[in-house]
């Protein structure tokens, strides 16, 4: 009974959140805990009507940290593939390296604890606490980036916004043709009106021209009319395509919901992004190369975490405590 208040509890309250603004990560959280909430008190009505099932919560118990693992391998042979095709670089190594901390963080926690010193049983129960905190972090950030990903558009914004990405000699790559080619649709899918097209992105120092200039030109020779296209050359971030662009169509007298385009990877940081800038302005995603994905989540979750770091160290501020008592523990009873 308690797990099925629970369960409502949370998603009542995330009802709520998301009708206020569904840009929001804490929307993912209460949805996590309303569906974990829901889940065991159906387990516990099913075990009430046939205690065999008790076996099938536990093997749901299991999965976690058996998925663990099988997400391990995925990532591994994911970098291998992404090396194999983007070539060696810290986009492409990341699933790699994270796949295999993921075998050897339990190897080396065992460890520590076998060793019998209380400072490294001290550091593998810290390991543990956030190594955890980590999991469901992800499973929550990647979780609601697909639910926000699928939901409906505004289908009359007073202008797309498409976010750059690198270009390839100079030209468009196909990353950043996905995002241009969804503006296109939403341009020529309009209801009422064509919404003007704003290509953002500045010149890299290893790119001969700004991205902007390249999107514009795909744009155009690709259906938009030149005059619905305006161009955005100085971003050189997410933050500052979002602000910029919002700046520029503000001296243009532009006014009303905005769409942001970028690839479905981007789309939940993106979303968070506007509503910190106070935008009035929904994100949409645009279809990515499937082996370029996981390497693209990780990166995304690592910039959210790194955006919210000061509430991530404050959760995990207890977890250090925790840590430091069962050192001094231990330390305390080897005295003994």
């Amino acid at each position: 009974m308690v797990n099925l208040v629970l369960g409502l509890i949370f998603a009542g309250v995330f009802l709520a959140s998301y009708q206020s603004d569904r840009r929001r990560l804490r929307n993912g959280v209460l949805l996590a805990a309303a569906i974990w909430f829901l889940l065991q008190a159906l387990f516990q009505f099913l075990i009430s009507l046939n205690p065999w099932f008790e076996w099938l919560h536990l093997a749901v118990l299991l999965l976690p940290p058996l998925g663990a693992f099988v997400f391990a391998g995925f990532l591994i042979a994911n970098g291998v593939a992404m090396v194999r095709k983007e070539g060696r670089g810290i986009s492409s190594l990341l699933p790699f390296v994270v796949g295999l901390a993921i075998f050897l963080a339990p190897v080396v926690a065992f460890l520590f604890v076998l060793s019998g010193q209380p400072v490294l049983a001290g550091v593998a129960a810290l390991a543990f606490f956030l190594c955890s905190y980590l999991g469901c972090a992800f499973v929550v950030f990647l979780g609601y980036a697909v639910v926000y990903s699928r939901l409906r558009f505004n289908p009359d914004p007073a202008a797309v916004i498409v976010l750059g990405s690198g270009l390839i000699n100079g030209g468009v790559p196909p990353l950043l043709a996905a995002r241009l080619n969804k503006a296109l649709e939403i341009y020529d899918g309009g209801t009422s009106f064509r919404p003007l097209l704003v290509p953002s992105g500045g010149q890299g120092p290893d790119e001969p021209r700004p991205e902007s200039e390249a999107m514009r030109e795909y744009l155009i020779a690709k259906g938009a009319a030149a005059k619905d296209v305006l161009e955005e050359n100085q971003a050189t971030t997410t933050s500052e395509n979002l602000s910029y662009s919002a700046a520029l169509l503000n001296s243009k007298g532009v006014r009303g919901p905005l769409l942001v385009c970028t690839n479905n990877y981007h789309v939940l940081r993106a979303a968070l992004l506007c509503r910190r800038q106070g935008l009035n302005a929904e994100v949409v995603g645009a279809p990515t190369a499937r082996y370029f994905v996981p390497s693209a989540f990780l990166r995304e979750f690592v910039a959210v975490m790194r955006d919210n770091r000061r509430t991530n160290i404050i959760l995990c501020l207890p977890m250090l405590g925790i840590a430091f008592l069962i050192t001094a523990a231990l330390m305390s009873a080897s005295v003994v």
